[in-house]
């Protein structure tokens, strides 16, 4: 994965928080959306082909023509609309340290904290199962918060952490743990998203997972990847103009496809920017 790359990433992580609405917590879908098998109970899906926007940075009201919306955990969903509800699972909030057991926090060999430098989280150490089992716990209790708030879905990010920490974690380790979170998601009845890792999207539906919220795909040419586990039940987020023509010259009559500003700013900020094919 180029640094590039790593940098346009989910820019808005630790800006989530700072523009939540308090909008109603119940959600009333004005469409039928389509359902996947989940263990015991039907989860369901967003609707393919529809208007999205990813206001992780903070909440608005969506456009005209949005059915479809993700946001951060505190926040509330958007009535009406398809919600996605975004939690950081794999690392802690940048500052969030003590919010975790000192154990559960990854380690390097001289015992000091695994940060992803880009963001200044502090990587979670789920090497054993144990401590997946106890993270997530944790995790979990957002997923339930999603939930009782009226989202319809979760997106769980930096699925990826282990391609850039590959000395101390492993794809199946990443596995294990999203297996957890999926089963959480689903006793709760949400839908659960893989967020990018084309490293790990052709094992998605066994890991548990319903559809895919990836980042730059057009940009990246891995479009396909993700749409041959999840079919049209991909919603695409790009950061530049060249990603998004490919996104919308390939993936256009087909998937949900919106470009953002990097920092996924709110409506009203300077640096707000949505585009859609």
């Amino acid at each position: 994965m180029s640094l590039e790359r790593v940098l346009s990433k989910n820019k808005a992580k630790s800006l989530a928080t700072t523009a939540a609405l308090a909008a109603g917590a119940a959600s009333c879908l004005l469409f039928a959306p389509s359902t996947a098998s989940a263990g015991a109970a039907a989860v369901s899906l967003p609707p393919p082909h529809a208007g999205f926007d990813y206001q992780i940075g903070g909440a608005y009201t969506p456009p005209a023509g949005v059915r479809v919306v993700s946001r951060d955990h505190e926040a509330a969903p958007a009535p009406g609309l398809y919600n996605i509800c975004y939690v950081n699972a794999f690392q802690a909030q940048p500052g969030a340290e003590g919010e975790w057991e000192d154990d559960l926090l990854l380690r390097d060999g001289d015992g000091e904290i695994v940060y992803d430098g880009d963001w200044g989280e502090a990587v979670l150490d789920i090497r054993t199962a144990d401590k997946r089992e106890r993270i997530a716990a944790k995790v979990g209790g957002w997923i339930d918060g999603c939930a009782d708030k009226g989202f319809q879905a979760v997106e769980p990010d930096n699925y990826d952490t282990f391609t850039r920490f590959p000395d101390h974690l492993t794809a199946n380790q990443a596995k294990a743990f999203i297996a957890l979170l999926a089963d959480r998601a689903h006793a709760a009845g949400l839908a659960i998203a893989q967020k990018n890792t084309a490293e790990l999207a052709g094992a998605g539906k066994e890991s548990g997972l319903d559809f895919a919220v990836v980042e730059e795909c057009g940009a990246y040419n891995e479009c396909d990847v993700f749409t041959a586990e999840y079919g049209n039940h991909v919603v695409v987020v790009e950061y530049t103009a060249t990603g998004m023509r490919k996104a919308c010259a390939g993936w256009g009559d087909e998937l949900s496809i919106v470009r953002r500003d990097v920092d996924v700013s709110p409506v009203g900020s300077s640096g707000y920017l949505r585009r859609t094919c």
